[in-house]
């Protein structure tokens, strides 16, 4: 009797965990989805609010920034204040600022408003991983994980796809305005399905190392911001010289604040450890080859070849297909191969697709050369976002798998914001409504050389070897978002 009783009691229980699962994947979709949404939206937001090409590349990378510039503190916040109280307070956020992004009517409200939504999803999405690890034990955790990871594939393909749709439908405000009844959805549901056990009743305490996330945020924004004004004022004048400079001191300052207090951010040990670094290194250089490779092809198709942002997202959803397949091929090599052959192939792939994006020409259309290189670089990049997250988790220590998780997904921000800045740098000629492929052509053939480089810097940086039995257990496709 007693048995039945238990039975009974841990069905509803099961079901609730995936009722949690799904609506904890619905915001965290929505923050995934608002870092390539924008990109098909850029040239009508710029016609619309007269903004320059500088401005256009604030709008992409503050997003960014903010969300992994934070995203540590936010996850040291989640243990100190207790998951939930911090996941609701990331979402109010990100839902407000969306808000205020749809109704800008100017340029710089509209890059507050996403330095805003960056500070929520900040907060959000590392409380959201702690719920989801706490609520599931066991297999159903690693059920539960596969599914969170696989959101970020999908989630960058149905960002291009959606921004073409509402940016062509209601308009580019609907970009951000979608985020509203979604997030509100959440905000409402959240506390009734959360179970108590996850609630704030016993916060674990302990220091936050607020200097050093606002230390690193500000030393990767003077990096951007130098690296954007390198592309008007060129690479000598006080506007570019300045800002690496004082990016340079901050980075100095944050590893000297971080050997100095007694509960840093991210340890100096553990960002010394070679996985660590060849998994940041990785990361890093994927997703700023990703996300340049976005904004260019955004650019060059509606401002050079005409098309509408619907087509655009059209044109896009092959390349989001091959990186989420590339990610399940990557996942399944690794376990056969080891991560070093596969980050060299990954970043191989991505320089030749590079290289034939450079054969692109006004006359040839999109299909001919853009899309097939585009395809070819996106299969690359998929096995290189798994090598760098597997090959860092399974080699860490047990007690540093949760810095070195945020290291990981930090440098995944910090890399689009920093590669959208390089491109957009670098072509600053093209990236003007009616101006010629010649720029354009700069960037790509930058990316070619950045993704050769990093091909031969894995060869000597990425640990050899399969990563340890157990994770590759779980690495079949699971292990992409840890």
């Amino acid at each position: 009797m007693s048995h039945h009783v238990g039975t009974r009691a841990a069905a509803p229980a099961q079901s609730k965990g995936w009722a949690v699962l799904a609506l904890l994947c619905l915001a965290q979709f929505m923050l995934i989805i608002d870092i390539t949404v924008v990109q098909v939206a850029l040239p009508t937001i710029g016609a619309d609010l007269a903004l320059g090409r500088e401005a256009l590349t604030w709008v992409v990378t503050t997003y960014t920034l903010c969300f992994g510039g934070l995203m540590v503190l936010g996850g040291r916040l989640a243990d100190a204040l207790g998951p939930r109280r911090t996941l609701l307070a990331g979402l109010a956020l990100f839902t407000a600022a969306s808000l205020v992004c749809g109704l800008a009517g100017d340029g710089g409200t509209l890059i507050a408003g996403r330095a805003v939504q960056g500070v929520g999803a900040a907060l959000l999405s590392p409380a959201a991983l702690a719920v989801v690890t706490t609520v599931f034990q066991g297999e159903r955790r690693a059920r539960a994980l596969a599914v969170w990871a696989a959101i970020g594939g999908s989630g960058a393909a149905i960002g291009v796809l959606l921004g073409g749709v509402l940016t062509d439908g209601p308009g580019w405000m609907w970009v951000f305005y979608v985020n509203v009844p979604v997030g509100l959805l959440v905000l409402a549901t959240v506390p009734r399905v959360v179970p108590a056990r996850v609630r704030d009743d016993a916060p674990r305490g302990g220091r936050v190392d607020v200097g050093g996330a606002l230390l690193v945020t500000l030393a990767t924004a003077l990096l951007i911001y130098g690296l954007v004004s390198a592309g008007d004022g060129g690479w000598g004048a006080a506007g570019t010289v300045l800002p690496l400079a004082g990016a340079a001191l901050s980075y100095v300052a944050f590893v000297l604040v971080e050997r100095s207090v007694r509960a840093p951010l991210m340890r100096v040990e553990t960002l010394a450890r070679r996985p660590v670094v060849s998994g940041a290194f990785v990361m890093l250089v994927a997703t700023g080859l990703m996300l340049g490779l976005f904004f260019l092809s955004s650019l060059y198709l509606q401002h050079v070849l005409g098309y509408s942002p619907l087509r655009t997202g059209l044109t896009f959803l092959p390349v989001a297909v091959a990186i989420t397949l590339g990610a399940h091929l990557g996942g399944r090599l690794i376990g056969k191969v080891g991560g070093r052959p596969v980050a060299v192939a990954s970043f191989l792939l991505t320089a030749a697709g590079a290289a034939l994006m450079t054969r692109v020409s006004p006359e040839a259309g999109a299909f001919t050369t853009l899309v097939p290189g585009f395809v070819l670089a996106a299969v690359g990049i998929g096995p290189a976002f798994v090598t760098a997250t597997t090959t860092t988790m399974a080699n860490v220590p047990p007690g540093e798998n949760g810095v070195a998780s945020g290291v990981i997904n930090t440098f995944h921000e910090l890399g689009g914001s920093i590669g959208v800045a390089v491109v957009s740098t670098v072509a600053a000629s093209s990236l003007v409504p009616g101006a010629g492929a010649g720029g354009f052509t700069s960037g790509l053939v930058l990316c070619a050389v950045v993704a050769g480089a990093a091909a031969v810097i894995s060869l000597g940086l990425v640990p050899p070897g399969r990563p340890a039995g157990a994770f590759v257990g779980h690495g079949h496709g699971h292990g992409h978002g840890h």
